[in-house]
């Protein structure tokens, strides 16, 4: 597989506030990867470095170009979704078409008006009188007729309703996502887009805390139910975290053999939200 995004020692600070601290990246094409994250954790100072619009130190190479230096060429083969979703609220919507195509050298315009045909957006109407749900609509039709290698989002479905948000990823991995391109999503609503995942990221106060990929983390960590007398005993092997269940607890455990786990009580592997409470908050 082709490198997409290459990072060692990444660094960002504003002050005394290390918001990128000596992050290290390898990103393959073809990986959908969740950047899961606390607020002020990192993630959109490292997205926005990405994109070149923000200057780190250390090494970064994203599809072989130096973002902030050679930003206008390497643009041409990424694009971005960002919570606000900003377009031109002037604009009509065939008029925003019209930009996209005069301007992008990749984008194909019979694919936008395509998928705009399954959506309630009209393409007389203005931009500014879309709803939120539309102009995210509007926006991905945008970013999937143009033929980028990378597409990076920062919470592209906040402020959605649930419908939208899981038409949204159903539109993007069925009709985006070619097993070729790379995305990079950054979200709190972990649980919606984990079927989705091919790897995590987990940051915490500027640092990469996890970066796997998902049948990795399924081989490293386990999750046990343990009910009644069996969450004492459970509770004596070293554990990642822990929270109650219905009459006991569950608890997660790193690199703890399968043996020892015997007889605790149900095993399973824990949802990526789970893992990242206990990896942050123990």
């Amino acid at each position: 597989m082709q490198t997409i995004i290459e990072a060692q020692g990444l660094r960002r600070s504003f002050g005394d506030l290390h918001a990128v601290d000596g992050v290290d990246l390898h990103i393959a094409s073809g990986s959908v990867i969740g950047l899961i994250g606390p607020n002020g954790a990192g993630k959109t100072t490292l997205l926005r470095a990405l994109l070149g619009l923000t200057r780190c130190e250390g090494e970064l190479s994203v599809l072989g170009y130096q973002p902030e230096d050679e930003r206008a060429r390497m643009m041409e083969e990424v694009c971005f979704i960002a919570d606000t979703a900003v377009l031109p609220r002037w604009m009509r919507v065939h008029e925003l078409l019209d930009y996209a195509q005069g301007t992008h050298p990749r984008f194909n315009r019979d694919q936008a008006e395509a998928f705009l045909a399954t959506t309630d957006v009209d393409l007389d109407r203005r931009v500014g009188k879309l709803s939120k749900g539309m102009t995210v609509q509007l926006h991905l039709a945008i970013v999937m007729a143009i033929d980028a290698r990378l597409l990076i989002l920062d919470e592209p479905t906040l402020g959605l309703d649930i419908l939208f948000r899981k038409r949204f990823y159903e539109q993007l991995i069925n009709d985006y996502f070619d097993g070729e391109r790379t995305i990079l999503v950054s979200t709190h609503q972990v649980e919606e887009i984990q079927h989705i995942l091919t790897h995590v990221m987990f940051m915490h106060h500027g640092k990469m805390i996890l970066h796997e990929s998902l049948m990795d983390l399924e081989e490293r960590f386990c999750e046990v139910h343990a009910l009644g007398d069996a969450a004492l005993r459970a509770e004596e092997l070293p554990y990642i975290g822990k929270r109650n269940i219905l009459g006991g607890k569950a608890f997660i455990y790193e690199g703890v053999a399968p043996a020892e786990l015997a007889g605790l009580g149900e095993r399973r592997a824990p949802s990526v939200s789970d893992l990242f409470v206990a990896k942050v908050g123990g």
